[in-house]
């Protein structure tokens, strides 16, 4: 016969054990001492032995007592206790309180003997129930599993309830203190952490949980601080060392343009008129193009004119109005007018002042005009027309007697012996030191369409035509030439042309063009092709801004004081 140790029902055979068991593992398992649930039979066993060791030693106390007893024949004859007292023993350990054994029970001894009575617990229940039929203890198995399976006890008080629900119920409601989940928390709140979603059930606790993640940011935002502080700094440097390397080439480039900016208006100290018509001379010579002995010859001249300060003349062209008076009278058929200024020379350039001195010539031929008129003799007694490099030393002495310091301050105080190039306000200061005074005009905008000046060519004709006498075709006024000045060059004009259709057209005396074309005006028989050097419509004026020069007679000495004070604030007179 076999007995369950579940419920201890007899069984004839191990199949029907086998059986049993399965209705006891499909059905709920439940500790008849703490009425735990939810595990197998095996768990089941492993828990009682553990955690019941006290409540469950009775049965064991047994097992031991009656294996002792009826082990062999020794034990028996000198085992003084009969069954009856062996009954009698289990009731009073059972009777004792479960919660004072436990407490009594020292804690490792369940852990030693944990593993003994899990793999050995079996054996002596079968050894037990098979001696009880054997030697017919009826009494004594009653006992044990009335002292095993009578209504449960309280583990903590030791009251005892009529079935496992109602012992639930107790330890639930009187002892609840003393659970793993006390009863009074059943309803209590649930913290969520808010970095992490971990579930607290105390605030206390998910506020030191939070205040860990809080710093370990903090350390990790410090690190990324300290990386970013790094970074910045090595962006700081770089930036520091692009904006010098900027800085630098912006300085650089600076410099060449105020290099060239010398270059182009002969502030380079690179030498003056003589210099560059000695250079131009030898480079004639080594090309093959000029002999020596007239190199010899012509620099001779030159050392001659610079050391009296009076102009050679081998560019000076005389004659072209009385040739261009002679030509309108009979010829251009197309023109219904023509005013031609006083008596002008034409000076172009030379070797020594090539690609500078277009100022210079203008000045020289304004010069020639003026030296021919009665009215300025006085101011202008004993002159000649000067060299450049003469011209350049009376600009000096204009700046010293304290006309337009600002010009002055803008070349350094300084011409001779330099490329500087002039301008109209350089002419204007000039004339007025010789007492002739002008006046400058600026046509700082375009008046017309295309970027044109009709208001210029207007200005030209009522300056010329004010003399205009009776209704003849060509008025050869008294009027000197006029200064014409704009971005990198000047010219000098020499006449008006009102055409039959009322256009109008400026005469122009260019110092770039060469004498050889200059000479073929001088000819009996002008060709009109040969006027196209000289004549410019208003569509071939088209620089942003022109400035002009114009001479309206000589200065008295008080004049001139008064001219040079107001040069101190000097300003142009705009036409709008």
């Amino acid at each position: 016969m076999l007995s369950c140790d579940i419920c201890g029902e007899t069984v004839t055979s191990e199949p029907d054990m086998k059986a049993h068991l399965i209705v006891h593992t499909e059905n709920e398992v439940i500790c008849p001492f703490c009425k735990l649930s939810g595990i197998n039979y095996d768990e089941m066993c492993f828990h009682i032995e553990t955690a019941h060791f006290e409540q469950n030693a009775p049965e064991r106390n047994f097992e031991r007592v009656d294996t002792v007893q009826y082990g062999n024949s020794e034990s028996r004859s000198n085992t003084p206790q009969s069954p009856v007292e062996v009954s009698s023993s289990i009731h009073s350990a059972c009777a004792s309180n479960p919660k004072k054994s436990t407490q009594s029970l020292p804690e490792d001894a369940n852990l030693k003997h944990e593993a003994f009575y899990s793999e050995n617990l079996t054996e002596p229940r079968k050894f037990l129930r098979s001696r009880e039929k054997q030697s017919g203890l009826s009494e004594v198995k009653g006992s044990i599993y009335a002292t095993t399976y009578s209504p449960p006890e309280c583990p903590f008080c030791g009251k005892i309830e009529d079935c496992s629900q109602d012992m639930e119920a107790h330890v639930r409601t009187k002892h609840a203190s003393l659970l793993d989940t006390p009863l009074g928390d059943r309803h209590q709140p649930l913290y969520d952490c808010p970095m992490c979603g971990l579930i607290c059930t105390n605030y206390h606790i998910l506020q030191e949980h939070v205040d860990l993640h809080l710093e370990e940011s903090s350390f990790q935002q410090g690190m990324d601080g300290v990386q970013c502080s790094g970074d910045r700094e090595l962006a700081h440097q770089l930036q520091q060392e692009e904006d010098r390397k900027r800085k630098s080439e912006e300085s650089r480039q600076e410099m060449e343009e105020f290099q060239k900016l010398q270059r182009r208006y002969g502030l380079d100290n690179s030498g003056g008129y003589k210099q560059q018509q000695l250079w131009h001379m030898e480079l004639e010579v080594s090309r093959g193009r000029m002999h020596p002995s007239e190199f010899h010859s012509r620099k001779a001249d030159m050392m001659e004119s610079l050391a009296i300060g009076i102009d050679d003349g081998k560019t000076r062209t005389s004659g072209i109005i009385e040739a261009l008076n002679r030509f309108y009278q009979h010829t251009a058929t197309d023109v219904r007018c023509v005013w031609l200024s006083a008596v002008v020379d034409h000076f172009h350039s030379s070797f020594g002042d090539k690609g500078w001195g277009c100022g210079y010539r203008n000045f020289q031929m304004l010069l020639s005009s003026l030296l021919q008129s009665d009215t300025y003799d006085e101011c202008l007694k004993g002159m000649s027309i000067p060299c450049i490099p003469k011209i350049q030393s009376m600009i000096e002495d204009a700046w010293k007697e304290g006309f337009d310091p600002q010009g002055a301050s803008q070349l350094n105080n300084k011409l001779q012996g330099t490329k500087a190039w002039i301008g109209a306000c350089e002419i204007y200061t000039l004339l007025t030191s010789l007492r002739v005074k002008c006046r400058i005009i600026d046509f700082h905008k375009s008046t017309g369409p295309s970027g044109t000046h009709p208001r210029l060519f207007e200005w030209i004709l009522n300056y010329y035509s004010s003399e205009r006498e009776g209704n003849s075709k060509v008025v050869s006024t008294s009027k000197p030439p006029v200064y014409l000045q704009h971005q990198g060059h000047s010219r000098t004009i020499v006449g008006i042309e009102e055409r039959k259709n009322r256009t109008l057209c400026l005469l122009i005396f260019d110092p770039g063009c060469p004498s050889r074309e200059m000479q073929k005006l001088l000819k009996q028989d002008i060709e009109t092709s040969s006027l196209k050097q000289l004549r410019k419509s208003v569509g071939n004026l088209k620089h942003k801004q022109y400035q002009i020069v114009a001479v309206e007679g000589a200065l008295s000495p008080e004049e001139k004081v008064a001219r040079k004070q107001a040069s101190q604030v000097f300003t142009a007179e705009k036409i709008p």
